[in-house]
């Protein structure tokens, strides 16, 4: 399961979620705006608070990187 955690204000999270929809990919929304438990497992995952962060197999991407993406997801 990927899970993409963002805020409902973010640019690049919008694209992100455009992105794997488009893609046919699915995935699990987890907004973490005023959840601070949230935050800080982010924190803790990427050493930065910043979205979208993109959780694949355990594997936390920080932004938008549409060709990194790709190779993760093998698209």
């Amino acid at each position: 399961m990927i899970k993409i955690y963002s805020t409902p204000t973010c640019h690049y999270c919008k694209v992100a979620k455009k992105f794997l929809t488009d893609n046919n990919i699915a995935y699990e929304e987890i907004n973490i705006m005023g959840d601070a438990k949230m935050q800080q497992h982010i924190r803790e995952k990427t050493g930065k608070l910043g979205v979208p962060v993109i959780e694949i197999n355990n594997e936390f991407i920080m932004g938008f990187d549409e060709h990194l993406l790709c190779s993760k997801l093998g698209i």
